[in-house]
């Protein structure tokens, strides 16, 4: 029996899925997302509407799966079994992909092809989170576990030494190397920060002897990938970016330095890729939406009484660029504002991100 027979015998039966808010419609789709994002679990969801003789299901990192027999056969083997559906999990693109009625090709980054859509998926958005979860905890105890173990699905119902240990396996599979896993390590450190790269390079290269040509090459094979995000200052190409992770969890898992703001500004910012939004930031303002006209300030334990001069810089810049809906998320605050020609809404994370 060769690899295309034992791939053929892939069987969806004992898989629990649970539905996603993104999901694959169309017969030729080209899936792209970070790792751990969930793009297998939403190809067997897409699966399991065939039977098992009609696909073909094939993970090229699966090590027991010969490339080369796959390269010189997958053709004839897709004609000679009358296959409707092709899977090809993370395909490198090194061959030519047979005809067939549908073909689902999934990859760490977005790629263009003739007649396929492009569909990215994220990790859990808190909704999913909720779905996902088994503990039935209570909302602020979700929103508690959300913000500390991240957005993976399969860290949901993982102890929590668990969901660490898994974080940083997965992060040497980012790295392959050392000089590799400081610069990455040193991005997540850096989260909700603004950071140049020149100043992250010559951080680094006090610890480790390294070029600047590959310094920035990583930093763009990470953006590429969107593990990192680095968000502009709204109409200031120039300005100095700051820095965003797919998963905020990261950050616990290389470090033990807290820095929970980062890690609230951070979830706030999945939330936000989520909805595909168009994001920068302002002065005092960490994200801007200029589609919506929105601003969004991350404050976890904001007191309008304690912070009013905090909350004038916030309006003042709103102000600038005719912002009129503010949003500031905390940990549990709950109020509204009106300031003048201003509506400022201080609402607890959870309720921002269900709402």
């Amino acid at each position: 029996m060769n690899t295309l027979e034992y791939c053929h015998e892939f069987e969806l039966s004992k898989i629990n899925f649970i539905e996603r808010k993104t999901r694959i419609t169309h017969p030729k789709t080209m899936l792209s997302g970070p790792i751990g994002s969930g793009k297998t679990f939403l190809i067997f969801d897409y699966l399991s509407n065939f039977e098992t003789k009609d696909y073909l299901y094939i993970d090229f990192n699966d090590i027991r799966n010969s490339k080369e027999v796959i390269k010189e056969n997958l053709e004839e083997y897709v004609f000679r079994n009358n296959i409707k559906v092709i899977v090809l999990e993370n395909f490198d693109f090194s061959f030519k992909i047979p005809y067939c009625d549908s073909v689902i090709i999934s990859t760490y980054e977005k790629k263009e092809l003739k007649g396929y859509k492009n569909l990215f998926l994220s990790p859990l958005d808190f909704e999913e989170y909720l779905l996902h979860e088994s503990k039935h905890q209570n909302i602020t105890q979700s929103f508690n576990t959300f913000l500390k173990h991240g957005n993976l699905p399969q860290s949901v119902n993982l102890a929590e030494y668990k969901v660490y240990s898994q974080l940083q396996e997965m992060l040497k599979l980012f790295t392959k190397d050392e000089t590799s896993e400081k610069i990455l390590k040193l991005l997540f450190e850096n989260i909700d920060e603004k950071k140049s790269l020149n100043q992250l390079f010559l951080t680094l290269k006090q610890d480790i002897k390294i070029s600047k040509d590959k310094f920035y090459a990583k930093c763009k094979e990470y953006e590429d990938k969107k593990i990192i995000y680095f968000i502009k200052k709204y109409n200031q190409d120039k300005a100095t970016k700051k820095i965003y992770s797919y998963n905020s969890a990261f950050l616990n898992a290389i470090s033990h330095k807290k820095k929970f703001k980062n890690e609230l500004t951070n979830i706030i910012f999945q939330e936000l890729i989520n909805k595909k939004q168009e994001i920068f930031y302002l002065d005092y303002i960490d994200f801007y939406l200029p589609k919506e006209n929105i601003a969004i300030c991350s404050i976890p334990f904001f007191n309008s009484m304690l912070m009013a001069a905090q909350l004038k810089k916030i309006i003042k810049s709103a102000n600038e660029y005719n912002i009129k809906e503010i949003y500031i998320i905390t940990v549990s605050n709950n109020e509204t504002i009106r300031k003048e020609k201003n509506i400022v809404n201080v609402l607890p994370f959870y309720e921002w991100a269900l709402s």
